[in-house]
C-alpha cells in the first residue's frame, strides 16, 4: 500500500507554517497533548480518519500521532482539502490521501485506501468512512475498537445505522456535546459561512435580504451574524418551534417559494436534500448568490440548476454563474458544498480547539472502554466534556464561582 497520495509534497513549509499558526490557539488540545505525552496512549493503535484536511484539523492528527498511533487520513470534501497541509501532515510521518479537487471516484478510492491500514480507531466527519467500511470491508470489523462522529449528517446516518442493527461498534456522538454544538455548530459555522461568502464574492452584506435555511445550531448562527452584519433575515422551516424560535429572535419566517422572489443571499443548512430545486429558482431575481453549509452537496439542487441554465461559466473563483432563460443570473457558491471551507479556512481556530480536544478525548474513552461498550451510539461522557470547556475557561483566565458547603446541601435537600 502506498504511504500517501497527495498532490505535491514540496509544498509542506506552507502547510507547516499554517499548523504553527493555529497550534498557538489551541490551547485546550495542546495541553492535552503535553498531558499524555509520556504515556503516548496511542501506541501502535491505527487510527483512520476522514475529515477536512486544514490547518486545525492537522493539528488533530498530528496530535494522534505524537501520542503514538499510526494515523492513515483521507479528506472528507474535494474542496476543503488543503494541498500544502496535506504535504506537512506526510512530513509529520501520518498517510495522507487526498488532494484538492478530487474527483468522486478518487475520493472513495482514497477513502479505501485509509481503510486498507485495518484500522482499531475510527475519527469520522460525515460517516463515508464508516459507510464505506459497512458495504465494502465488512471483513475489517472485527479489528474495529469504535471511534467518533464529528458533524451532524454523519449523526443522522449513524442514528439509522443503528435503529436498523447495523451499526457494528461504539460510536461516540462528538456533535452532540454541549462543548461541540453550542460553539462550533453556531458561533463556528455563523463566523466561518460569512468569511466563506464575502471573501469569495466580495458582496456587501448590510441591506441584503438572506435566506436561511434551518434554524438548528448552524441556521440560528447564520442568521446571528447576518443580522449583526446589518443584513434582513428570513428563516423557511419545517419545525414549528424553531421556526418559533426564530420569530422570537427577530427574523422573518415563510416558506422557500415565498421567500424566493425576495432574497438576496440563500444559505442552506438542513442537512436534506433539493431545499431549493427547480419552482424556487425560476422565482429568484437576477444577481442571486447561492451558498450550501451543510455537510453534502445536495440542499441546492445543482442538476435542476443545470437543466435551467442557458450558459453556466465561472466568474470567479469558487463562484459559477448559471444563466437562466430569462436573463438571470444565479451565482452557486463553492459547487454547492460547505461554503465555509470549500470558499475559506472553516471555523474560527479558538472554536475547533474544543471540538477536536472532544475528538481526542472520545477516542481515548473507546480504546480504554471499548470492552465495555455494545454496538451503538454514545455519548461523549459527560466528565469530558466539563473538562475541555473548564480548560478553555482556564486558558482564557476565566474563574467560576463554586457552591458552598452550606448551598451544595441546600440543593441536595432539593433532590430528596
Amino acid at each position: 500500500m502506498k504511504n500517501f497520495s497527495i498532490a505535491n509534497i514540496e509544498l509542506a513549509p506552507s502547510g507547516l507554517q499554517k499548523l504553527d499558526w493555529a497550534w498557538q490557539y489551541m490551547p485546550v488540545l495542546s495541553s492535552l497533548e503535553e498531558r499524555y505525552s509520556q504515556e503516548r496512549p496511542f501506541e501502535g493503535i491505527k487510527l483512520a480518519a476522514c475529515l477536512h484536511l486544514e490547518a486545525k484539523t492537522a493539528c488533530l492528527l498530528r496530535t494522534f500521532s505524537r501520542l503514538g498511533a499510526e494515523v492513515y487520513a483521507a479528506g472528507s470534501n474535494p474542496l476543503s482539502t488543503q494541498d500544502d497541509v496535506c504535504a506537512a501532515l506526510v512530513k509529520e510521518g501520518i498517510h495522507v490521501y487526498s488532494h484538492r479537487g478530487m474527483t468522486s471516484e478518487e475520493y472513495f478510492s482514497y477513502l479505501k485506501n485509509v481503510l486498507d491500514c485495518g484500522p482499531e480507531v475510527i475519527v469520522d466527519d460525515g460517516a463515508d468512512l464508516i459507510a464505506t467500511l459497512l458495504e465494502e470491508r465488512q471483513d475489517l470489523i472485527p479489528n474495529v475498537r469504535g471511534g467518533s462522529e464529528e458533524t451532524t449528517s454523519g449523526i443522522k446516518r449513524l442514528k439509522a445505522m443503528e435503529r436498523e442493527g447495523i451499526l457494528p461498534f461504539p460510536m461516540i456522538s462528538v456533535n452532540d456535546a454541549d462543548s461541540k454544538y453550542l460553539f462550533d455548530n453556531r458561533y463556528g459555522t455563523g463566523q466561518s459561512v460569512w468569511d466563506g461568502v464575502m471573501r469569495t464574492t466580495n458582496s456587501l452584506i448590510a441591506g441584503k435580504v438572506v435566506v436561511v435555511a434551518g434554524y438548528g445550531w448552524c441556521g440560528r448562527g447564520v442568521a446571528m451574524r447576518a443580522k449583526a452584519l446589518g443584513a434582513r433575515v428570513i428563516v423557511t422551516e419545517i419545525d414549528p418551534h424553531r421556526a418559533f424560535e426564530a420569530l422570537m429572535d427577530g427574523h422573518e419566517v415563510m416558506t422557500m417559494e415565498a421567500a424566493a422572489p425576495l432574497g438576496d443571499i440563500f444559505l442552506t443548512l438542513t442537512g436534506n436534500v433539493d431545499v431549493i430545486s427547480s419552482n424556487h429558482m425560476a422565482k429568484m431575481k437576477d444577481g442571486v448568490i447561492l451558498g450550501n453549509a451543510g455537510h453534502f452537496d445536495v440542499e441546492i439542487s445543482k442538476a435542476d440548476l443545470s437543466s435551467m441554465a442557458t450558459d453556466v461559466y465561472e466568474v470567479r473563483p469558487n463562484v459559477t454563474c448559471y444563466k437562466m432563460a430569462s436573463g438571470n443570473r444565479l451565482y452557486l457558491l463553492g459547487e454547492g458544498r460547505l461554503v465555509n471551507l470549500a470558499a475559506g479556512d472553516g471555523h474560527p481556530i479558538e472554536i475547533m480547539d474544543l471540538s477536536f480536544a472532544l475528538q481526542l478525548m472520545s477516542a481515548l474513552h473507546i480504546l480504554r472502554n471499548h470492552g465495555d461498550m455494545k454496538a451503538g451510539l454514545y455519548p461523549v461522557p459527560e466528565d469530558i466534556d466539563r473538562m475541555v470547556v473548564s480548560t478553555k475557561l482556564d486558558s482564557l483566565g476565566v474563574a467560576l464561582d463554586r457552591l458552598t458547603s452550606a448551598q451544595e446541601e441546600y440543593m441536595e435537600g432539593w433532590k430528596e
